[in-house]
């Protein structure tokens, strides 16, 4: 069922006369802000006072979206590109390249958090692993300043191709063997600022701790103090000597790493990802926003420059806890007693499906009883080096891969996941037919032109709240990861890890302005590229639309809400996926089974999305 939740009509993607011919007037500058892992309800006075004030006086995106999956890479790649997965191929943080790459450890199942392993993704696929123009790539060849500045991975996805040729890129690697390298007129300009030509490491917030041992009770602050001095003390006034516009995407690592590595809730729920060091990653990420606009200020830019700040996805406390996992049911030297062990997905499907597992991040080597993953990834088969499945562990939600696409295994595999607790939805690829309890991919947006290998199975894993007032700001999710009990994760179809933030201010948006419409990150993309007079030569067609509701005299589309659900299981279970639309947009708002995700109750025909 659908029904409108607004009525006003007008274009859908285009702007006003009158807007676009103000914008080609003045060139405009553009300043992508990332807090990785910044849920969308957490931002106050109190919490953030910068975002809440740029939030206010701005344009405030309240029915933001992370496309799914909920990770970093994923969502990057998005805003980058302005493309849905589908096209990009970063299905997720660990995907399956159908290689081994020797800088991820010689696995087929790489880390992409890595600019080595992006690099060697890259050459795999014909020098362009994400098929899709990027944003500063763009900015670059018309001419503007670029720089990217932040978290390593989603900070050099943002020009990946051109490794600080042409656009500075500053992150964890900077100085290091495998860090894009740095031009002379940087070096120089950073000695001359007294700042190191390397990075500094995270220190104690690198910390995650154990099963015995809490985690960090440190946010990110020595190592983004670096990061924002570069941006303000080198890089924007290097930009105001160009005299030209530019582009500064700044990716900040904290809050997702103060989030995920929290110390203060060891193997407990409470308080989870809300304990202090959580609330002092989302303080440090707001004072390097403060920093860069005050910056602007000072140089005289902020009159003509746009601010987006958009986070990459929500946040959610992990749980470990099963009743149905025969992985649970097995002791471990380093998993607490009844807890998932991390590969737990990995280690049930070998014996559902009577397979041997065998360790794609340990030489292939052979699983044992009692033992799991080194990473958590897992090939199943006779031949590890010929698997017939492949499982990329990667938290809230894991792919597996079917390489020979066999529809009998996807069959035995889907049976087998609906007999545990764990999980909560299933989507699959559309070559591999309909399957009773779940969806096919194609609804989300992951069926496109991707070079990479579109995985096969997507399992998402059940979620809930543990009790507060606004229940996205605790989502408790069944993580398989690493990390433990109580500490944070993401990745998951729930509606705190889809409900992203998203605020932008500056001379090209309205002022005061709550934007009632479904956003997610493609938009960002696209919207970004839109405001700097861009034109990307698209190979895909799942793009994401411009958000012209947003701007002085922009059109203001018409959306919808719908439904769609996979035909039940023969134990009853069913993927139902909540979503929006304008025109041929879809933003997907919770997912799984009924009563199994936070923002899909038991009832879901009678639901509304919990952050809309």
């Amino acid at each position: 069922m659908r029904r409108a939740i607004t009525l006003l009509s007008a274009s859908l993607i285009t702007l006003s006369a009158s807007a676009a011919s103000a914008q080609n007037a003045t060139p405009r500058n553009l300043v992508l802000f990332i807090p990785d892992g910044l849920r969308g309800k957490i931002v106050s006075a109190q919490t953030a006072p910068a975002m809440a004030e740029l939030r206010d006086k701005g344009v405030y995106f309240q029915n933001s979206h992370s496309l799914f999956p909920t990770f970093t890479m994923a969502n990057g790649s998005a805003m980058a590109s302005g493309h849905y997965l589908g096209d990009t191929g970063t299905f997720s943080n660990t995907i399956y390249t159908g290689y081994s790459s020797v800088p991820a450890g010689d696995t087929v199942v790489p880390f992409i958090e890595n600019d080595a392993v992006l690099a060697d993704v890259d050459d795999h696929f014909n020098g362009d692993y994400l098929n899709e123009e990027t944003l500063l790539k763009m900015a670059r060849d018309k001419g503007f300043s670029t720089a990217a500045i932040g978290k390593v991975g989603p900070t050099l996805i943002f020009d990946h191709t051109d490794r600080g040729k042409n656009t500075i890129v500053i992150d964890d690697s900077t100085g290091g063997k495998t860090g894009v390298p740095l031009s002379d007129e940087m070096k120089d300009a950073l000695t001359k600022a007294g700042l190191p030509l390397a990075t500094p490491s995270r220190g104690d917030n690198s910390k995650a701790g154990d099963a015995k041992t809490p985690g960090t009770t440190s946010a990110n602050v020595g190592q983004q103090a670096y990061m924002a001095d570069v941006a303000t003390k080198v890089v924007l006034p290097m930009f105001k000597a160009r005299n030209k516009p530019f582009v500064l995407v700044f990716w900040s690592r904290d809050p997702d790493g103060s989030q995920h590595n929290t110390g203060d809730s060891l193997n407990t729920i409470t308080p989870g990802i809300n304990g202090p060091t959580s609330m002092a990653g989302i303080k440090n990420a707001d004072d390097n926003l403060a920093q860069l606009r005050k910056a602007l200020d000072e140089l005289g830019l902020a009159a003509n420059t746009n601010i987006i700040v958009s986070s990459d996805h929500g946040f959610s406390t992990i749980s470990k806890e099963s009743k149905t996992s025969p992985s649970a049911k097995m002791s471990y030297e380093d998993t607490p007693k009844d807890f998932l062990p991390m590969g737990f997905l990995a280690i049930d499907l070998a014996k559902a499906l009577n397979l041997p597992l065998f360790d794609p991040n340990d030489k292939n080597a052979k699983v044992g009883d009692n033992a799991h993953p080194k990473a958590g990834n897992g090939v199943l088969g006779a031949d590890p080096t010929k698997p017939d499945v492949v499982v990329a562990t990667n938290g809230g939600s894991d792919l597996i891969y079917l390489p020979n696409k066999d529809k009998k295994l996807a069959d035995r595999i889907i049976k087998a996941l609906l007999e545990q607790d764990y999980v909560s939805g299933l989507f699959i690829n559309d070559d591999l037919g309909r399957f009773p309890g779940a969806l096919p991919m194609s609804a989300l947006g992951l069926r496109g032109k991707a070079v990479t290998p579109h995985p096969s199975i997507i399992v998402n894993f059940r979620s809930w709240s543990s009790g507060c007032a606004e229940p996205t700001n605790c989502s408790v999710q069944v993580a398989d990861t690493v990390l433990r009990q109580g500490q944070g994760m993401h990745g998951s179809f729930s509606r705190g890890d889809t409900l992203n933030f998203t605020a932008a201010i500056g001379p090209d948006f309205k002022t005061g302005y709550v934007d009632p419409l479904p956003v997610s990150n493609a938009d960002v993309g696209a919207t970004a590229a839109r405001l700097m007079g861009l034109t990307q030569k698209a190979k895909g067609p799942l793009v994401g639309r411009v958000v012209t509701e947003a701007m002085p005299n922009g059109a203001t589309p018409k959306a919808f809400t719908g439904t769609a659900s996979s035909r039940p299981a023969a134990n009853g279970l069913r993927t139902v996926l909540l979503f929006q639309r304008v025109g041929p947009q879809r933003y997907f708002d919770a997912a799984g089974f009924p009563g199994r995700t936070l923002g899909l109750e038991a009832d879901a025909d009678k639901q509304k999305t919990a952050g809309k």
